[in-house]
């Protein structure tokens, strides 16, 4: 049985339909990368995931007792306000610190445990909300566009991370992104939406789809062509530190 199952879903904003007669699954233990231009309605399909909104007409069904971890765009923390990574994970009480540090040696941080939340960088932020979001299990872990604001190796550094969370714990994962480059190497099925699904499949098919070249092109330079990983090469592509080959998909 699919983790979760959308049908001719519709959302609107008012008079503003952002999402039209959407229908895809997510299947146990796959990655999936749901690209799209901006105002495409991605974040909208993931909110209506987690129930934060509510589709206008069609449905979506979940396995009995799924559980579902959410890493978001962004946290503001206030700088004021003093409180460390440990405390943070622990809240709003129940879970054990042991709990805690198994959750941030799987996110790729252990040593955060004593750092205050104000003090963390951009990529230590964000493997903190995915420690927590790691923290009950989760069968899905859902994530907004998870590496905004981080530079190229530190978002390919995190994905690789998540790959790592993937093998560890069979769970699936949906990422929306605003990276293909990055994502969609790990990615085991690409969907492109604009409002409604234009494409879905394997990285390679949706990179040959003619509405996923009529959105995003092929001679932007890099940014919006489908880039994929080959890990025992090396190249000098923009501040990559990777050692991975990459290549624009023709």
């Amino acid at each position: 049985m699919s983790l979760v199952s959308v049908e001719k879903m519709s959302v609107a904003y008012g008079a503003n339909t952002v999402l039209r007669d959407v229908s895809l699954s997510i299947e146990p233990g796959e990655i999936v990368t749901v690209v799209g231009p901006n105002g495409s309605g991605k974040t909208t399909l993931l909110r209506t995931l987690i129930g934060a909104a509510r589709p206008t007409s069609g449905r979506i069904t979940t396995r009995p007792g799924l559980r579902i971890g959410y890493v978001p765009q962004k946290l503001h923390v206030d700088r004021t306000l003093p409180m460390t990574v440990n405390r943070f994970l622990r809240l709003p009480g129940g879970t054990t610190r042991t709990d805690a540090a198994a959750a941030l040696d799987r996110a790729g941080v252990t040593d955060l445990s004593q750092r205050q939340m104000s003090a963390l960088s951009g990529g230590q932020l964000q493997r903190v909300l995915l420690a927590r979001a790691l923290m009950n299990r989760p069968e899905l872990l859902l994530l907004d566009e998870a590496t905004q604001g981080l530079d190229q190796p530190g978002s390919a550094a995190f994905y690789l991370q998540i790959e790592d969370v993937r093998r560890q714990t069979g769970c699936a994962v949906m990422m929306i992104s605003h990276e293909l480059h990055v994502v969609m190497s790990a990615s085991d099925r690409v969907i492109c939406l604009n409002g409604h699904v234009c494409c879905e499949g394997t990285p390679d098919i949706v990179s040959a789809a003619p509405e996923y070249r009529a959105l995003f092109g092929t001679g932007t330079g890099g940014a919006l062509a489908l880039y994929r990983h080959e890990h025992d090469h090396a190249h000098d592509h923009d501040h990559d530190h990777h050692h991975d080959k990459t290549e624009a998909a023709e």
